[in-house]
């Protein structure tokens, strides 16, 4: 059949059968970078890479980059997880939402090892108005009292939150820390027993910190993890584009907040000097 009859069959146009589609001026140097971005961050998808792309002048938008992305047959692999319903705890994020920077914060721990097979205990600690990660502390075992030197640091380079929300692990139960956290005007969020959902902000976090860093680097000993370990932090805080708020980083839409009331009151010395504090 010729093209022409072909055509007319197909009710198309003959000059959209002779179509050669033009490449930008500036898609090799943009493809480029866009594959080493992919190899230095596995993890990210197609949105994630086009927000750094347009971060450094790159003309780039959502469609472009799923267009390259396909094309160069770019995929992202994701297990498949079961849903859970939500709990029904007073104080878990759903019901006590977080309304403000420095209102609630959530501390989880999560488990790895070194190259030895030696064990690893990393404490996390988010602001979940703003998703920064405030702190990340790696040791072989971490206590209540660490868990106290940690805020100590937190309290007066942050300020006071007025809520901490955690599980009910030993070490965020103890009566010091309990009473720590008292006397320094903090009130504790215990989720449910069984319920890690009721903590989804820590949780989402945790995952986002195993997928990214934890899988992808292996740690020698506990000073190499804790090197490692602040650098992620510091990207994720003041580099990483952050889906849930608008593509901007932690750091950036932290700047465009508020702090609680009890944030912004400087500690009184009664704060630091506290019996309890010591270790």
């Amino acid at each position: 059949m010729s093209e022409r009859r072909a055509c007319s069959a197909a009710t198309q146009h003959r000059s959209s059968q002779r179509y050669q589609a033009k490449r930008a001026d500036d898609e090799p140097r943009l493809l480029t970078r866009m594959l080493e971005l992919v190899r230095e961050h596995p993890r990210f998808g197609y949105r994630r890479i086009a927000k750094l792309l347009q971060r450094e002048g790159h003309r780039i938008g959502f469609d472009r980059a799923y267009r390259l992305w396909r094309r160069e047959g770019l995929k992202v692999g994701r297990n498949p997880k079961k849903k859970r319903r939500v709990g029904d705890s007073d104080q878990g994020c759903i019901r006590h939402r977080v309304e403000k920077r420095n209102h609630v914060w959530a501390w989880d721990f999560v488990f790895d090892s070194t190259s030895s097979g030696s064990s690893l205990k990393w404490l996390a600690i988010t602001d979940e108005y703003t998703r920064e990660c405030l702190a990340l502390k790696v040791s072989r075992r971490i206590r209540h009292t660490d868990v106290v030197d940690v805020l100590r640091g937190l309290f007066l380079a942050h300020g006071i939150p007025e809520h901490i929300r955690s599980d009910n692990g030993p070490e965020f139960i103890a009566a010091g820390l309990r009473e720590w956290l008292d006397h320094a005007g903090v009130g504790p969020l215990y989720i449910s027993p069984g319920s890690p959902w009721e903590n989804g902000y820590a949780e989402s976090f945790n995952s986002r910190l195993r997928d990214e860093f934890l899988g992808c680097e292996v740690f020698d000993d506990v000073a190499s993890a804790q090197v490692l370990g602040t650098a992620w932090r510091v990207a994720y805080n003041e580099w990483r584009p952050h889906s849930s708020l608008g593509y901007r980083t932690p750091a950036e839409f932290a700047k465009t907040c508020v702090a609680s009331i009890a944030a912004s009151a400087t500690p009184q010395p009664p704060f630091q000097q506290h019996t309890s504090l010591q270790t």
